[in-house]
């Protein structure tokens, strides 16, 4: 899917910067899934599952940085917005295989699957939240 694919007003559309999806973690759990066959195969089950269901997340749900908010599409419908002045922190864990994105808010607290482009979360946080105390762990 495309920024195309999405309803996002024009003066919007041109600011924004949509992430690309990422299997890499889904596939992990899947491929973990398979060899557990032998030993647990309840646990291969819920382990495959799990994989599955991320990779239909990365499939389906979409952050698109505009030039006020995170905002969060599912299905091409908007889901939920972020305006980056209610952030206070954000990380994104573990450098060498990040697996998870977290940022605060001023009233919560947020983690998220790494299923997008790396890269390019760590490149539209720094040039959106600027922040001197997030780090890569």
């Amino acid at each position: 899917m495309t920024n195309s694919d999405f309803i996002i007003e024009p003066n919007i559309a041109s600011q924004a910067t949509e992430l690309n999806p990422n299997y890499a973690i889904p596939t992990v759990f899947i491929l973990v899934g398979i060899p557990l066959i032998l030993v647990q195969p309840i646990v291969a089950g819920v382990v495959s599952i799990f994989g599955i269901f991320l990779a239909y997340q990365a499939a389906t749900i979409r952050l698109i940085f505009t030039a006020t908010d995170l905002e969060v599409y599912r299905s091409q419908q908007i889901f939920r917005t972020f305006p980056y002045q209610d952030w206070q922190n954000w990380q994104v864990f573990w450098f060498a295989f990040p697996v998870l994105f977290y940022f605060k808010e001023v009233k919560s607290i947020h983690f998220l699957p790494v299923l997008f482009d790396v890269q390019m979360l760590r490149t539209c946080l720094e040039k959106h939240l600027p922040n001197p105390r997030h780090q890569n762990l």
